[in-house]
């Protein structure tokens, strides 16, 4: 603002307008002159998603949201209705380049990181349009969120800033699918976010068929850096766990991910997997996700089956935005 030949002050009021009232253009800050708002108009871009699609679930009331940015690129988003309160599900990149085989994301790779506004608009334009409050973010829709790491903290920064949605950070949930050296990195930032690591096989051989990270970094060296994240935040880890039928969800699987997980302080969620017909994959039955949540929770590893949402209505990451893709070829 000073730069601008501003008072200072001037600054307070336009955060307050981006990240309280959550202005979608300059001409909404009424307590700026005009000249002010044309100076901002001409000198800075407010990041403003358009929502492109909306899909809401006839079962559970989840909505998924299909994003425009303004390159053109399209994201998804997704709204949950749960007791404690309302989740976001949030992107951090257009695609991914991780390549995890049972992902639509992936599929076409990746095409840019997110910006911090555009992670976080992704909240204010969902906000707007429900009228709801949102009381949790999940940073786990479209991209590995460790891949765009600096952006993915400031996002961090701006959510929980008291001056703007002042969400405190044990609310907010990190996804990563096992980039162990912005694991450790982020260990040292002593956050108090959750860390949910994308672990979806219980050993070395398994993990490289489904997820190609694994290749790089392998599951020993992504438990080393899991432990490396409890003892410098004090903070539970939580383990997604796809199953997919005949492939990780044998007996033997629930043994070996008890081995592996037996000296963490963890949850691990189960996620019958949500198929793609790019892929031939199927979902375990739901006899087997219960049988293997009993075994794990019988050796004291804490399970829970993740509820369900959005299956309806494209509720997987990616799979709204590819057949939109598809159908505007």
């Amino acid at each position: 603002m000073t730069s601008l030949g501003e008072p200072k002050f001037r600054a307070g009021q336009v955060y307050d307008w981006l990240h309280k009232k959550q202005a979608r253009s300059f001409d909404e800050m009424t307590n700026l002159s005009k000249s002010l708002r044309e100076k901002l108009s001409q000198g800075s871009e407010l990041v403003a998603l358009q929502i492109v699609r909306v899909q809401e679930s006839q079962i559970d009331g989840t909505r998924k949201y299909l994003f425009s940015l303004s390159d053109g690129n399209l994201i998804e988003s997704v709204f949950m209705k749960y007791k404690f309160g309302n989740s976001v599900c949030v992107s951090s990149q257009v695609g991914c380049r991780m390549g995890c085989r049972f992902c639509a994301s992936t599929l076409d790779g990746v095409e840019r990181n997110l910006l911090p506004s555009e992670i976080l608009d992704q909240i204010y334009a969902i906000t707007r349009d429900t009228g709801e409050k949102i009381s949790r973010i999940v940073v786990m829709g479209s991209g590995e969120p460790l891949d765009n790491y600096d952006n993915i903290l400031k996002f961090i920064q701006l959510l929980s800033d008291e001056n703007g949605l002042n969400m405190g950070q044990r609310n907010i949930t990190v996804s990563t699918c096992g980039i162990v050296p912005n694991m450790y990195k982020l260990a040292d930032e002593k956050l108090q976010i959750n860390l949910a690591i994308s672990l979806h096989a219980s050993n070395q051989a398994k993990r490289q068929e489904l997820m190609p990270i694994a290749n790089k970094y392998s599951i020993d060296e992504l438990i080393a850096a899991c432990k490396n994240y409890f003892d410098k935040t004090g903070r539970q880890l939580t383990f997604e766990y796809s199953l997919v039928g005949g492939v990780n969800d044998t007996d033997d699987d629930a043994d070996e991910l008890v081995a592996l997980l037996s000296d963490l302080n963890c949850v691990v969620n189960l996620i019958p997997v949500n198929p793609i017909k790019e892929r031939d994959f199927v979902e375990s039955t739901r006899e087997r996700v219960l049988d293997f949540q009993k075994r794990l929770e019988k050796r004291h590893i804490n399970a829970t089956v993740r509820r369900e949402m959005g299956r309806d209505i494209d509720g997987a990451c990616g799979q709204l935005r590819r057949r939109h893709m598809e159908e505007n070829a």
